[in-house]
């Protein structure tokens, strides 16, 4: 029913529906238990024969009201809240992947992300093959193998500012009987909604603009139940053979469309149990209540801003999508016609110490290890986030050696722009 609702009235009302006499707004259940009558009520919780809540660990009334809310404005059939979005971009491949399985990623990505999916996932038995993509579809057809499981890529990339061609992707994904796995975290869902271009599963960090006001750290994995599991069922035995952990239940059989996220549920939170707090949840409700007024002016700001540097002498070069002759301008204007995040690439012409030096020169714009939210603040990814990777690995990355990743806050923009013009008249 809350499809019918257009994004702002989700934004404020989906997930939370008070009944009489209830709090109208959604209230925080910090409660790790909760007590039933009688020992088969509980039984049936176990064997996932009944819905209900009996341990936070599994599900909680606060977190599932607002993971409701991410499904609804996605427009999926199921979500499930992270305590990360480091969290839900794990989870989401390996509810599909095991040891001895393989994807396939842009490497256009976070490099968090780029580190768990290089490194980590390698110390499980997952391998991946990153590939650019900007590639051909025949070049990227080539990274798939028998045993790959997913696609994946970034709407957005972070911090590269690059944006996915989702239908190509998706026609790759399903040509070879895998979904496609987008993370949408920075447009969000108000400016694209990946599941109408043909993507399977989303996933968010919703520390980013969802929270908006880095008050949480928070991830999301949202199931649009399109994928047809059972159509390839050979590569999927997770959901489509039986879990003995339960009994013999069969995912698909069992939940249908609600089949990767029951499973993600009730196996990945059972054993490896990354939740987020249900005070954490409440905080992110609050941002999203406000997600659909926030995101035009984060946008707004960002052109304006993006319009500065492309015309200042002392700048190097500008990634921003809303830029015309931006590469990815024409993407941008498929994928995001309304607006794409406050988030620009950008360098300064010199070193890296130049970069240094206009950074620690800013006084409104401060430096910190976050981005999306409603202040603006700046970083350099290879001094910060990626100073793991060397100067090839970063291109590789798509994260140039003097890239500065700008996010622009919904401050007044005229302060923006005096405290930008400010800091580089003092290089």
């Amino acid at each position: 029913m809350e499809k019918q609702f257009k994004p702002a009235t989700l934004c404020v009302q989906a997930g939370w529906k008070p009944k009489n006499g209830d709090p109208r707004v959604l209230p925080i259940i910090q409660s790790t238990t909760f007590k039933y009558d009688n020992t088969e009520e509980m039984a049936d919780l176990f064997d996932l024969k009944k819905e209900g809540y009996f341990y936070t660990r599994l599900q909680n009334p606060t977190n599932d009201a607002v993971a409701s809310k991410i499904a609804a404005l996605e427009g999926g059939v199921g979500a499930v809240l992270t305590s990360s979005g480091q969290a839900a971009n794990f989870y989401a491949l390996f509810n599909i992947c095991q040891a001895g399985d393989h994807f396939v990623t842009s490497n256009e990505i976070y490099g968090g992300t780029y580190n768990l999916f290089g490194v980590t996932l390698k110390k499980l038995g997952i391998e991946c093959t990153f590939v650019s993509q900007e590639a051909s579809e025949e070049e990227i057809d080539r990274a798939f193998q028998p045993n790959t499981k997913a696609l994946f890529g970034e709407t957005i990339s972070n911090p590269g500012c690059k944006v996915l061609d989702i239908e190509k992707f998706a026609r790759i994904a399903h040509k070879h009987g895998v979904p496609l796995i987008v993370d949408n975290t920075f447009p969000t869902p108000i400016n694209c909604r990946p599941f109408e271009w043909g993507a399977d599963i989303v996933t968010h960090s919703t520390t980013k603009y969802m929270d908006g006001h880095a008050t949480q750290v928070g991830g999301c994995v949202v199931d649009s139940g399109n994928f047809d599991w059972d159509a390839y069922a050979d590569k999927f035995p997770g959901l489509t053979t039986p879990d003995e952990s339960y009994h013999g239940l069969t995912y698909t059989k069992a939940f249908g469309k609600l089949s990767y996220t029951t499973k993600l549920v009730a196996q990945l939170m059972r054993d490896l149990g990354s939740i987020p707090a249900p005070q954490n949840s409440f905080l992110l409700n609050i941002g999203l209540e406000t997600l659909h007024l926030r995101m035009p002016r984060h946008c707004e700001n960002a052109q304006r801003v993006a319009e500065f540097l492309q015309n200042d002498s002392r700048v190097a070069w500008v990634h921003y999508c809303g830029l015309p002759g931006d590469e990815c301008y024409e993407l941008a204007q498929k994928y995001l016609p309304n607006g794409s995040c406050g988030v620009i690439a950008f360098a300064l012409k010199g070193t890296r110490e130049t970069a240094v030096r206009f950074m620690d020169s800013l006084k409104l714009i401060a430096i910190v290890t976050h981005v999306a939210d409603a202040r603006t603040c700046v970083l350099h990814p290879a001094s910060h986030t990626h100073r793991q990777l060397s100067d090839e690995q970063l291109r590789e990355a798509g994260v140039a050696p003097d890239l500065i990743r700008l996010s622009v806050g919904i401050e007044d923009c005229d302060d923006i722009l005096a405290d930008i013009r400010q800091a580089l008249d003092q290089l």
